[in-house]
């Protein structure tokens, strides 16, 4: 090692200085003081640069070193090794086969890794300068948190799940990543290698330091030591006496601890919920809803329902889960009971009015006797309760499906629900034809008035003109 790695107080100087010296291989002089400094030293001093390119504070304390690229080979066999790509993975807390893939996906290029001889290579021409471009679009998307802008972050990879999260040290940020990049995919299929083996090995070489302290100062064994450090010291200096420490017990305090923690809580469910997959989401919120009908409290519950729903992100598959608890084969009265609930669910909502339809055909295979006569009327009933829209009903009527029943029953189905809908098309049609009527008789009365003297030509309605009666024959007699 030089002289200048040894000496720490010129190293100090050299950076207050600002690397102000004269830049040669070989000796060079600060205050009267001769030192010597290599080439790859220099190139360290100025290979550094921000994790977060878009910080130019100096004193920002992410750094990486700056991407080394050496072109190799000639004509198809052309390729550009990243020299020093295990470095700057690690800056980023990274495999360096993610930088490395990342870099092929953006250029369409095929890439090799040779972990043995840290050689990481894409396969083409392609100058530093642009791979150190392309790698900020990397820490932008895969290493700095979304919240504070910190490299800090650790990758968790779910591969069942087929999603990858994103925790970060510093702010405590916990999210999820989008996976539609090509990245994510070569992600899902190799996982970072976890941390438990690294902290394992850190445990091991500080309790080697510790037992080589205890032999230094002529302790027992390390085992001794280490109980040392772990046990509380005997002695407590009880001079602060006059302050308590102790928790407030009242009850005001401790029912406002247990609202904190039901508060930390319900933050923690709502992440941990989300990232479960879907059926386990939709048996959640029929959890939720049986839960309220057992207690009888669902008949103001509809809020509630709602928010629960949109927490377990499966809002539009509401109305199938409320259809299922909330109908049986007194299936009309109940639309009337609960139009509320579902109402928070179908207004406007197209496919929350498809599940709708769904949950309405489980219900008449429960019931088929009763309620497969009349589902004529029931669809009537849904469609009167702003329930379900004339588009939804037609688009479900043009196409059988056996989705939620089986094809037999679903074709009995539309056979019933039959009149229903052509009287809904006729009436379609009716009221489309009365409106273009009085359209076309509204332009019949409209007269286009001009006038030499105004600016403008006038549009008057003009009353059609009724035959005057004709006036009766005066009986002269009568006079």
């Amino acid at each position: 090692m030089s002289l200048f790695c040894r000496n720490e107080l010129l190293r100090s100087r050299w950076n207050l200085c600002g690397g102000n010296l004269a830049i040669k291989q070989g000796a060079c002089s600060h205050s009267g003081t001769t030192f010597f400094m290599s080439e790859t030293e220099h190139a360290c001093t100025k290979m550094s640069v921000n994790v977060n390119r878009s910080v130019s504070d100096q004193f920002y304390r992410y750094k990486m070193p700056r991407l080394i690229a050496k072109v190799e080979g000639k004509g198809n066999g052309i390729k550009t090794v990243i020299v020093n790509m295990v470095d700057v993975a690690k800056a980023l807390n990274r495999p360096p086969t993610y930088p490395t893939k990342f870099f092929g996906c953006e250029l369409g290029a095929q890439t090799q890794f040779d972990a043995k001889n840290d050689r990481y290579i894409v396969n083409g021409s392609h100058e530093a300068n642009k791979l150190q471009d392309m790698l900020d679009g990397f820490i932008r998307k895969f290493v700095l948190c979304p919240e504070c802008d910190n490299p800090e972050t650790d990758l968790h990879v779910n591969p069942k799940k087929q999603t990858i999260g994103n925790s970060c040290k510093a702010c405590g940020y916990r999210g999820m990543l989008d996976t539609r990049h090509k990245l994510c995919t070569f992600i899902l299929k190799n996982p970072p290698e976890s941390n438990d083996s690294g902290s394992a090995s850190v445990k091991k070489e500080k309790e080697k330091k510790n037992r080589k302290k205890d032999k230094e100062n002529g302790s027992g064994s390390g085992e001794a030591g280490n109980q040392d450090n772990i046990d509380a010291p005997e002695a407590v200096d009880r001079d602060d006496d006059d302050e308590d420490w102790a928790e407030e017990t009242t009850e005001e305090a401790q029912r406002r601890r247990m609202e904190e923690i039901s508060d930390h809580a319900k933050n923690l469910t709502l992440s941990e919920d989300l990232e479960k997959p879907l059926e386990e989401r939709v048996n959640l919120f029929y959890s939720f809803v049986k839960q309220k009908k057992d207690s009888r409290t669902i008949d103001g519950a509809d809020k509630e329902i709602l928010a629960e729903a949109e927490r377990l992100d499966v809002k539009a598959m509401g109305p199938l889960i409320l259809s299922e608890l909330l109908y049986n084969e007194n299936i009309r009265d109940q639309i009337k009971k609960y139009k509320r609930h579902f109402l928070r669910f179908c207004h406007n909502n197209k496919k929350a009015q498809k599940y709708l339809l769904g949950g309405f055909e489980c219900v008449v295979k429960l019931h088929q006797v009763q309620l497969l006569p009349r589902v004529a009327i029931i669809l009537k009933d849904l469609y009167d309760a702003d329930l379900l829209e004339e588009d939804v009903i037609f688009a479900w009527a043009e196409r059988v499906s056996k989705k939620y029943v089986s094809k037999e029953l679903a074709k009995e189905i539309h056979a019933k629900a039959a009149p229903f809908v052509k009287w809904l098309k006729e009436a379609e049609e009716e009221s489309e034809g009365s409106e273009e009527e009085e359209e076309e008789e509204d332009d019949e009365n409209v007269e286009v008035v001009y006038s030499s003297s105004a600016r403008e030509l006038k549009v008057e309605t003009v009353k059609p003109d009724t035959p005057e009666k004709e006036e009766d024959d005066i009986d002269i007699d009568a006079i």
